[in-house]
């Protein structure tokens, strides 16, 4: 029974798929007036009708689809306005988020009748490509004609009330009374978030965005509801580019049993960016609120993971100077507090400068840059070997060296340096209440982000300072001695910690090309070491030893950064995990003629089965561990822009449309093994190991 099972479902899928060829989608034209005058405008209607499970495209399709195309025909005299979309549903699959119509819709468009156009009937074409998904993907398209008889009278048509239906369906112009928009900064400046707030309760609150290059928005909603009525919807937004475009797109509500209702949105950041941003009570922030708040955002920095290390390592500083005279102490702490509150001053100019030029400025904004990522990686990892004992520092050591001299160094060098140290790795961090602080600040005026910036600044230097003012509280710590050299290589220990956090970051902007990252750290310990070990501790020969670590550090370092991790434009070092070739008919010869398994995937970005599939069945470790076990070779037919032989394969294996995913046998007599359109992982791999044999 199982057999026959299995075989009548195989036969319904075959045809199936022979019957994949039909449109599942048909198109109609329809006009709003039978008759107008010269002068009038007259609504058109394009109805895609679509078989039960089929769907087409809004204007965006979202992570994949495409939308539909009409381009008119028209007589002379005659012009069209843009096509108006009704509000669309959001249909979520395997993590992608799409926007689709089902079963029906309305597509409308005005159609103007020039003043010139004299009396008669005239005949309005146009020719409609669009997208029809189930669990494949079909292009379709059709040509559609209707007459208009322009007269001296306006005259409604049958089809008056079917284009009114839909007109209720279109998005209004703006958001009802009580509903607002605003931002809420992240901490990331490249992301925000989008807060719809809207004045009453409903059953479905969203927002659909249009395409936005170059601006990312995230499929996932979180609405919450207020203590009143009110409802929040927070959207995830991401930049691609240098600045914030306005962001365009639909507020979609629902009330129970009425179909969605739409508000059209064109989002100004930098216009709203003159109001605080809400979300976390920055809105309702005053400015005395706000600078205290920055300073004790401040205090508590200390003991975030990005500044510990360096309140460690000035610990032990009282540690060594516990003995000196007091005015002594409190002069390094007067330093200190000088370098962590001109960093800051730095730090507020660059953000006003910045903010100046009309791009927006973030707390962090540094760490977006790679180049500045290596560098200060490096730095701390350096800072971690000298506790260590690796290599003790010398002024003649080189840049980076020397600045790790500067930090690790007693005198008003070492305490400023170490305040500016500790506000380089304090602008990552947001402690407690100083989220709020900051986001009041970075869209107030000048003077008030520099204001705000100093009491931060004052708040993290305050414990160090208190501490050199008031000597008397170091009688607490333990006298010198022995334990100091264990207590200094214990130091190292958060000082590494530092560097493995800043290496993760590290990943954000390199992917797996990190890894040749990790070995540059691994080589600069190798040559530290050289040149603690053979220069610095004594060697016959301590020219060489210092050219050896000169010679591996910048010789395999410039290769790991220039050349594997290209440090300066990551994005070329991001590389997709199976190494796919070009498909061509050619190529499938030549790598069965070497006796290889083939993979080919006929695919496209607005596919959403692909899509779908690529997540969750063939970029996936397991199967690329069975490619490269069996030395198979991967071949990608894309199938996003028109292609007549990738559309020539299709029909061969008798499908209308992507995807198509093929494995050919190494026996070359055997025919390819044609998977279904839904994937898993064990069916790929079947086939592989089918193929294999």
């Amino acid at each position: 029974m199982y057999r026959l099972i299995k075989s009548l479902c195989c036969l319904l899928l075959g045809c199936w798929s022979l019957l994949a060829a039909v449109p599942h989608t048909t198109v109609r034209l329809h006009f709003e007036a039978a008759e107008a005058r010269p002068g009038d405008t007259v609504w058109l209607g394009v109805q895609l009708s679509m078989e039960k499970g089929w769907h087409t495209y809004w204007a965006h399709g979202g992570d994949a689809g495409l939308p539909t195309r009409i381009t008119w025909e028209l007589p002379p005299g005659f012009s069209a306005g843009a096509v108006q979309w009704p509000v669309p549903e959001k249909l979520v699959s395997e993590g992608l988020v799409t926007f689709v119509y089902s079963d029906e819709v309305v597509l409308l468009a005005p159609l103007t009748v020039g003043a010139s156009v004299t009396a008669g009937v005239y005949t309005v074409s146009a020719k409609v490509k669009w997208l029809e998904c189930d669990q494949a993907c079909v292009p379709g398209a059709g040509t559609i004609t209707g007459s208009l008889e322009v007269g001296g009278q306006a005259r409604g048509s049958a089809s008056a009330g079917l284009i009114q239906q839909w007109q209720q369906r279109l998005p209004q112009p703006r958001l009802p009374a009580g509903a607002t928009l605003s931002w809420q900064p992240t901490p990331l400046a490249e992301e925000r978030d989008l807060l719809v707030e809207w004045p009453a309760r409903v059953s479905a609150l969203d927002f659909y965005p249009l395409a936005n290059d170059p601006l990312e928005v995230a499929g996932k909603s979180e609405v919450t509801a207020g203590t009143t009525d009110k409802m929040v919807l927070r959207k995830r937004v991401k930049r691609t580019g240098a600045d914030w475009p306005p962001l365009t797109g639909v507020v979609s509500t629902q009330l129970p049993g009425q179909p969605k209702a739409g508000y059209a949105v064109d989002y100004d950041w930098g216009a709203s960016a003159t109001k605080a941003p809400t979300g976390t009570g920055a809105a309702n922030l005053t400015l005395w609120m706000a600078l205290l708040l920055g300073f004790v955002g401040g205090i508590i920095l200390n003991g975030m993971p990005c500044v510990l290390p360096i309140v460690s390592l000035k610990i032990l500083g009282f540690v060594h100077q516990a003995a000196a005279a007091p005015g002594r102490v409190r002069k390094l702490g007067l330093v200190y507090g000088a370098g962590v509150l001109c960093s800051f001053w730095a730090l507020a100019g660059l953000i006003i400068a910045v903010s100046s030029t009309g791009r927006q400025a973030g707390w962090g904004m540094q760490f977006q840059n790679p180049v500045f990522i290596v560098g200060l990686t490096t730095l701390v990892t350096l800072v971690a070997l000298n506790l260590f004992g690796l290599f003790e520092i010398t002024l003649g050591s080189g840049t980076l060296t020397r600045a790790s001299d500067l930090a690790a160094q007693e005198g008003c060098p070492g305490a400023f340096f170490n305040g500016v140290l500790a506000v380089v790795l304090a602008t990552p961090c947001t402690a407690p209440f100083l989220g709020a602080a900051l986001g009041y600040a970075l869209v107030q005026p000048p003077l008030v982000i520099l204001l705000v910036f100093t009491m931060i600044a004052l708040g993290l230097a305050l414990p160090y300072v208190l501490l050199s003012w008031f000597p008397a509280w170091l009688r607490f710590l333990p006298r010198p001695g022995a334990w100091m050299d264990l207590f200094r290589k214990a130091m190292g220990f958060p000082m590494l910690a530092t560097a493995v956090w800043l290496f993760s970051v590290a990943i954000d902007h390199f992917g797996k090309a990190v890894v040749w990252f990790g070995l540059f750290l691994v080589i600069t310990a190798l040559a530290a070491w050289i040149f603690g070990e053979f220069c610095q501790r004594g060697s016959r020969r301590p020219g060489l030893a210092r050219l050896l670590a000169l010679a591996l550090w910048v010789g395999f370092g410039g290769y790991a950064l220039e050349y594997e991790l290209h440090w300066r434009n990551p994005a070329r070092a991001r590389v997709s995990g199976i190494a796919w070739q070009p498909w061509s008919s050619a190529a499938v010869e030549k790598a069965r003629a070497g006796g290889r398994v083939v993979l080919v995937d006929f695919t496209a970005d607005w596919c959403l089965t692909c899509q779908a599939n690529k997540r969750t069945s063939i970029e996936i470790p397991s199967v690329r561990q069975k490619l490269e076990a069996l030395s198979a070779v991967a071949l990608l037919g894309d199938y996003t822009l028109r292609d007549d032989q990738i559309a020539a394969e299709l029909r061969l294996h008798n499908r209308a449309g992507v995807p198509l995913v093929l494995v050919y046998p190494r026996n070359r007599e055997l025919p390819p093994l044609v998977l279904p359109e839904l994937l898993t992982p064990q069916i790929l791999l079947d086939a592989l190991d089918k193929a294999s044999k």
